[in-house]
């Protein structure tokens, strides 16, 4: 039985675009199911071996697929994964403000969708996966994951300076969307016709994500009750969190916490790109 989980931030020239790398490598374990749960990044996973099996998608209509590479918008519900005891790849947590300048194409394109990647990226995603599946080592990956986006960054496009203050603020996941909207001296609805082109989510959906994105986090990380969890994260109560938790996550936290029992990401140390609290895009 072999398992593998480690991660690593994007390197410095791509880190305004993206979060971090992650690597995984199962073999010879019990066949699973995974819930893929809606995050502030857009998600790329190029497979190393076998492929990746989706049994649902965010979008019912999608049909189950089976992908070497796979693309996905910001979303509100949550994929189904699932292998049958094996499974690797590296997923690249991408931010949707750098969209338009790693993928050609505004996030909101892609909202709520799963789509094979070379439908956006072209032959750029096919040649990624051929060389990290050469690659002998994570670090070896990631530096490459690192290169070929770094080379795509010649001409950088960004969305207007109003949308990108907004996200940043609507990212903690405790600003509401009308403080977000005086902020940046725009109305709600303008803000929220904006948000949707470039983000893929309105303002408030955005905050939602967000806020329940660092509750899971702090879930999967040991926290102390559901009580308190709901009380730092800025929820009403504990039936606030766990409402909130069943409707985006598609169960209670309990019960997510029980079935989600991947071993924890090792951070893999690399002295050009330090681990920092402020790696996230």
């Amino acid at each position: 039985m072999l398992s593998q989980y480690v991660r690593r931030p994007a390197g410095p020239l791509v880190r305004p675009f993206a979060g971090w790398y992650s690597g995984y490598r199962e073999t010879g374990v019990a066949p699973a199911v995974h819930r893929g749960l809606p995050s502030p990044f857009l998600t790329l996973i190029v497979t190393l071996d076998d492929p990746l099996r989706v049994a649902s998608h965010p979008d019912p209509a999608t049909p189950p697929g089976v992908y070497d590479t796979l693309l996905g918008g910001l979303h509100t519900t949550p994929a189904t994964i699932v292998h049958d005891g094996r499974q690797s790849g590296i997923q690249i947590a991408l931010s949707p403000l750098g969209a338009r300048t790693l993928l050609g194409l505004p996030a909101g394109e892609l909202a709520n969708l799963d789509v094979a990647a070379g439908d956006v990226l072209g032959p750029f995603v096919d040649v990624l996966r051929d060389r990290v599946r050469s690659a002998g080592t994570w670090p070896e990956r990631f530096r490459i994951v690192d290169e070929m986006f770094a080379a795509r960054l010649a001409s950088p496009v960004l969305p207007a300076p109003e949308v990108v203050h907004a996200w940043r603020m609507l990212r903690t996941g405790t600003v509401s969307t009308a403080a977000v909207a005086r902020e940046v001296g725009w109305s709600g609805r303008y803000l929220s016709r904006r948000f949707n082109v470039e983000i893929g989510l309105s303002p408030k959906a955005a905050a939602r994500v967000a806020r329940f994105d660092v509750a899971r986090r702090r879930l999967q990380d040991g926290a102390d009750s559901l009580a308190a969890l709901a009380a730092g994260c800025g929820y009403y109560d504990q039936a606030h969190l766990t409402r909130e938790f069943s409707a985006l996550a598609g169960c209670p936290p309990a019960r997510w916490l029980a079935e989600e029992q991947l071993p924890p990401f090792r951070n893999v140390q690399d002295p050009e790109v330090p681990w920092s609290a402020d790696w996230d895009a």
